[in-house]
């Protein structure tokens, strides 16, 4: 991929770029163009071109194998999401309704750019490569499933004319294979729904502390050791027990099918083998490549592992053997050598390390780590390949090899960091934690899936800043996209992967892709109602977060209940019912606070203008002890800091529970509680495996009245006074979720008073999580 330099367009997609002298009718190509990501110009005319079953597809121009399996490929999306059956012309007498021509010389802009124009004769995408023509088959799939489309039925097409090219050369997903293996079916599957969000670059993480995933024939144990850890906490699930490891990895035919999947989708696949840190699963394998000379086991816990490769010739010796191996699986320009994390305590306590860093005339360690990226940098170089690595060593002060692409992470403090990076003359690709994480939870709601703090929402990757504040024109062009990060820490199952991609992806992708000028939040999610479909058509498991439906109760002065009805993005109708059933498009729509009675169920849905659903529906139980209970998300953790969601075990039936936990820290606070008469309390918690690693260092160890401690439970303050103390004996013995309760002393004055409930003990010997806590009278 070359960089794209950035272009000047005009305002909107009502703004035309006609050829000839075609009649025009400047109008919002909304709603007969749901397209996303926007196109760099788009407009419509009078007129509509029906297809239909039977309808035929036709390829002209050069390359015409290659451009026939981008045409074959484009009907079979069109059948499998909307029914319709096209065929691919297999002479030139046929009447097509449909032609891709791929000309050379055709006037589009950059090689991936595109036309299609709509008229009385058909449907024309016209390219200069294969490339072009596949990304002009993706709109025009996108256009044959506009909103409100019923599968099998004929589609109008708005005559027009969409001339499109992308903003920047570098559009991403980096999928962590490390943390928690996918099959090549899975990959595959992400693959496709990859490239018809116009997404060009998987960037797959092979390597980390918890597994080495790629064979090296040359370092056999890479895979028979590294590539297996201990079933700790959830993952015994995923084996079927405790007592069998965690084990997966890729063969190099694997590997080498991958690539040829993605790349028959304009996919490059980069692989990133991360050096020095997160590489204790290679030295479980190699214990030379380390610096104690001890053999770690491959970790099982999550975090910032502390065992780095050691800085010497053999151990660079060891890389280049394994790189010269991803090169030869790999064919991308790009090969990411990662260089983020790197816990330096075991170099600082190392003589020999100290040795070596004095030798080379280096005053820190981090400056060590900058020589060894430098060394392993340069052999990518000779062999023709550009390195990429993340923005670590930039944030500590040291340097980075001239020619590294930076892929810059810590997006806090208004980009320096990626800014220091692009003054220093680096390509930088944009992936800030805050907003672009997709392993990050989307909510706060009570059904919200795992995942870290705080929370990345779709309006907050959409709102991403591409262009760093204070970079000027020249240092702008350095910028060469954008990449959301999927860390599968807490992700097990492609369920989940799926439900933090989608629809995030799509905020992704009109980054990488629109114009800047095309940046309207409102425009986006009109169109989220048609992509939405189109997932669904697809079969991704996608999140409806964004559209659900929140509940806030309060109280009336007549024992009543006052609620109301919101949603995260502020987009679409929320309609209601309180007869136990669930919403339709026909329901009531809410439109001011409801004044319900006690006892009644209300369920809420969010739909589309058309009627489309954009959120399942949510229920709120109304009942004497609606204002009395609290799930752990909607508690505020004692530190004031945004907590974790964690999944717990798998029950017999029902959801697996999720937790909202400030880890290391087992303290939840519930402010404002309306204490008069008061006189039990009940708690669900789940003691949860501890695998934090580094958070290990920040964890409030609090005095125990008992061995396996207690929940307690006190007012104003959490040093004031006791009201209940739940001993948890018997909840330390069971796997799983289990019921406490207890009596509960009335404090003096009772009233309206805040509470702070945490548990007492180690949270290193087991993570309290706290579930649910209802009072009772």
């Amino acid at each position: 991929m070359s960089h794209i330099a950035l272009s000047r367009f005009f305002h909107g997609l009502a703004i035309a770029w006609l050829a000839a002298t075609s009649a025009v009718v400047a109008e919002p190509v909304m709603p007969q163009w749901s397209l996303l990501p926007r196109p760099a110009n788009a407009s419509t005319t009078t007129g509509a071109t029906e297809i239909a079953n039977g309808a035929v597809v036709s390829v002209q121009g050069v390359d015409r194998q290659q451009v026939r399996s981008i045409a074959e490929r484009f009907v079979q999306h069109v059948s499998d999401t909307n029914d319709l059956h096209l065929r691919v012309a297999t002479t030139s007498t046929a009447r097509t309704a449909i032609t891709f021509n791929v000309n050379p010389a055709a006037p589009v802009a950059d090689e991936a750019g595109y036309r299609i124009t709509v008229d009385d004769s058909g449907i024309l995408v016209t390219a200069r490569t294969p490339r072009g023509a596949f990304y002009g088959g993706v709109t025009l799939w996108q256009l044959l499933t506009p909103p409100g489309w019923v599968r099998g039925a004929p589609i109008e097409v708005a005559h027009g004319v969409i001339d499109d090219h992308p903003r920047f050369a570098w559009r991403a997903l980096l999928l962590d294979s490390g943390r928690h293996y996918q099959s090549v079916a899975e990959i595959k599957q992400l693959i496709d729904w990859m490239s018809l969000n116009k997404l060009n670059v998987l960037l797959w993480h092979l390597t980390e502390d918890q597994g080495w995933r790629l064979e090296i024939p040359q370092y056999p144990q890479l895979t028979k050791v590294g590539a297996c850890r201990k079933a700790a906490g959830f993952d015994s699930e995923l084996t079927g027990s405790a007592g069998l490891p965690y084990c997966g990895f890729y063969t190099e035919a694997q590997a080498r099918d991958i690539v040829r999947y993605a790349a028959e989708r304009y996919v490059d696949v980069v692989p990133e083998i991360d050096l020095p840190g997160h590489s204790q699963a290679a030295i479980a394998a190699y214990p030379w490549l380390g610096v104690t000379g001890k053999r770690p086991d491959v970790w099982t816990d999550w975090g910032v592992s502390p065992w780095l490769l050691k800085p010497d010739e053999r151990t660079l010796h060891f890389v280049d053997d394994v790189l010269d191996e991803v090169l030869r699986l790999f064919p991308s320009r790009y090969i990411s050598i990662g260089g983020d994390e790197a816990d330096k305590q075991q170099w600082n306590a190392s003589p020999e390390v100290q040795a070596q860093m004095h030798k080379l005339g280096l005053a820190s360690m981090d400056q060590l780590q900058g020589w060894f990226t430098l060394q392993v940098a340069k052999h990518l170089i000779e062999h023709g390949r550009t390195p990429v690595g993340w923005d670590d060593e930039l944030v500590a002060g040291a340097q980075l090899p001239a020619s590294e692409v930076v892929m810059s992470w810590h997006g806090d403090d208004n980009e320096r960091v990626a800014l220091t990076a692009i003054k220093q003359g680096h390509d930088v690709v944009m992936t800030p934690q805050e907003s672009l994480y997709f392993d990050h939870y989307q909510s706060d709601l009570p059904d919200e899936w795992p995942g870290p703090p705080p929370a990345a929402t779709l309006r907050q990757a959409y709102d991403t800043i591409v262009i760093p504040n204070g970079a000027s024109a020249a240092e702008a062009r350095r910028i060469i996209g954008v990449q959301a990060g999927l860390w599968t820490e807490q992700m097990p199952s492609f369920a989940h992967d799926q439900h933090a991609v989608f629809p995030r992806v799509a905020a992704l992708s009109e980054l990488g892709w629109s114009p800047s000028s095309a940046h309207d939040w409102n425009g986006f999610l009109q169109r989220m109602p048609a992509e939405l479909a189109r997932y669904r058509a697809l079969g991704i498991g996608y999140s409806d977060t964004a559209f659900a439906p929140s509940f806030r109760a309060t109280a009336t002065a007549d024992r009543a209940f006052r609620i109301e009805l919101s949603n995260q993005a502020g987009f679409g109708t929320i309609r209601y019912t309180t007869d136990g059933s669930n919403p339709t498009k026909q329901s009531t729509p809410y439109a001011q606070p409801l004044m319900l009675a006690v006892n009644t169920t209300l369920r809420a849905a969010t739909f589309a203008q058309d009627g489309f659903e954009l959120a399942a529906p949510r229920t709120q139980v109304l009942d004497e002890t609606t204002l009395l209970s609290r799930d752990s998300s909607a508690l505020t953790a004692c530190s004031k800091q945004p907590a974790s969601r964690l999944q717990g075990s798998r029950p017999a039936k029902g959801p697996r529970p999720v937790y909202s936990v400030d880890i290391g820290n087992a303290c939840w606070l519930w402010p404002q509680v309306q204490l008069d008469g008061i006189k039990h309390v009940a708690m669900t918690v789940e003691r949860i495996t501890w695998r934090f690693g580094d958070e290990a260092k920040d964890a409030v160890v609090r005095r125990s009245a008992s061995p396996t401690g207690e929940f307690e439970i006190h007012v104003d303050s959490c040093t004031g006074p006791l009201l209940a103390r739940l001993p948890l004996e018997s909840a330390a013995q069971v796997e799983g979720p289990s019921h406490l309760d207890a009596k509960f002393a009335m404090p003096v004055g009772a009233g309206v008073r805040d509470l702070c409930v945490f548990a007492t003990g180690d949270p290193r010997d087991g993570q309290w999580a706290l579930a649910r806590m209802t009072f009772s009278k």
